[in-house]
């Protein structure tokens, strides 16, 4: 069972495409966005994802309600207010956009995976029994570098993917 993670797409729909051929060829079974997708418009490339997304606000999502009713609408997957915890395959999962609380909730040892974005910095990182993972990028506009990232439930393994 693989998760995917993607971050900050702000609105760059050529990067959100390669994205989700890329996840698609590593046959995740969930996506996790931690925020930024900007406009309502980002739903259409996320139609072709091969799996569901649940995905939290970020600072520059403009109208968070459109953003809900479409990517639920279409059937895509849940926006949730940030940060947002669930369980899926047997992990706890938190999803933040905010930086500053991953440090106090990585530590807390409520979760498995503790997934976030804003700074646009790629981190892969195992803190004990906690893997806390930023996917950087996917819109490439800060670092010239846009990325995705894959966890793979089984092994606990964490790998950075270029688009």
């Amino acid at each position: 069972m693989k998760i995917g993670m993607i971050a900050d797409t702000h609105d760059n729909l050529t990067a959100i495409r390669k994205a989700v051929k890329i996840l698609n060829e590593n046959e995740i079974d969930l996506l996790i966005h931690a925020g930024d997708f900007v406009s309502p418009f980002t739903v259409e490339p996320f139609k072709l994802l091969n799996a569901p997304l649940i995905g939290v606000f970020g600072n520059n999502d403009g109208d968070k309600v459109l953003l809900k009713q479409k990517y639920s609408e279409k059937g895509i997957g849940e926006l949730f207010d940030d940060p947002y915890e669930f369980e899926y395959a047997a992990l706890r999962i938190l999803v933040t956009h905010k930086p500053a609380i991953v440090n106090p909730m990585a530590a807390s040892g409520l979760y498995d995976l503790v997934v976030f974005g804003h700074t646009h910095k790629a981190a892969l990182e195992q803190r004990r029994d906690v893997w806390v993972i930023n996917p950087g990028e996917c819109c490439g506009y800060l670092t010239g570098r846009e990325t995705v990232a894959v966890f793979e439930v089984e092994r606990r393994a964490a790998v950075l993917l270029t688009l």
